[in-house]
């Protein structure tokens, strides 16, 4: 394990919610003048022989770069991964598949708004019905997840000092 383990939220000129980056690549960012620190922790340092440096949390990049709108990818793992690991029709955690809402068979499509976490019971006990034929209640409705979103919930809500930047009202 690398002494300088941990991440870093990486904030655009704007203070925009750009990435996650390892500690040592946040620090790099920093001595080479392309980034400074917002947010740093106060319970860690970086040292050296000679000086002590500030334990970055927050930086953010001194040029803006433009980023082209971002799109999570729709795979099986960011599907659980929005779904909480849990199953939207029962909330079991273990024995999960991915469920067609509207089903292959009657033209449901792969889609974000289509699919969903469901345990293998739930899955079964559907078949090639739609919810309210089988008699089974979704907890939420699936939808398309933010970048920004898929971000913070990929690291976890991350430190108090990143709440700013990722929750902004």
């Amino acid at each position: 394990m690398s002494a300088l383990a941990g991440h870093v939220l990486v904030l655009n000129q704007d203070y925009q919610a750009l990435s996650v980056c390892s500690v040592e690549r946040a620090v790099g960012l920093v001595f080479l003048h392309k980034a400074e620190v917002v947010e740093n922790r106060t319970d860690r340092a970086l040292r050296t022989a000679r000086a002590s440096y500030p334990w970055p949390s927050v930086v953010r990049l001194k040029r803006y770069v433009r980023v082209p709108y971002r799109k999570v990818l729709l795979t099986r793992r960011n599907v659980l991964r929005r779904d909480h690991h849990r199953c939207v029709y029962c909330g079991a955690a273990d024995r999960l598949t991915i469920d067609h809402v509207v089903p292959k068979s009657r033209g449901g499509a792969d889609s974000w708004e289509n699919l969903v976490a469901a345990c293998t019971p739930c899955n079964n006990r559907k078949g090639s019905r739609t919810p309210d034929e089988a008699g089974l209640q979704m907890r939420k409705r699936p939808y398309r997840p933010s970048h920004v979103m898929y971000m913070r919930d990929f690291i976890g809500t991350g430190e108090e000092a990143w709440k700013p930047y990722l929750f902004a009202a």
